[in-house]
């Protein structure tokens, strides 16, 4: 869960998966899920960043290894003769 400051006002916000949550002060802080947003950021202070990585891959090292070999193949191209 993320959870940021407004030094300017010194309201606290946390994340939000959906709902975009604003402190209303003149910095307009403003938190969506895991993007900050506001008028002057040097006055924000992040206070935890507590994000898991949803990035796990289906494909073991193996495959992975394999789809980069592949990738790097070249295309051959086959001369067929006409008649």
């Amino acid at each position: 869960m993320l959870s940021v400051r407004c030094k300017n006002c010194g309201k606290e916000l946390e994340a939000h998966p959906t709902k975009s949550k604003c402190c209303g002060c003149p910095n307009m802080t403003t938190l969506k899920s895991d993007k900050i947003s506001a008028v002057d950021l040097s006055l924000v202070v992040m206070i935890t960043n507590t994000q898991s990585d949803k990035r796990k891959s289906v494909l073991s090292s193996e495959d992975l290894q394999y789809q980069e070999e592949r990738r790097r193949r070249k295309v051959r191209r086959i001369d067929f003769e006409e008649r």
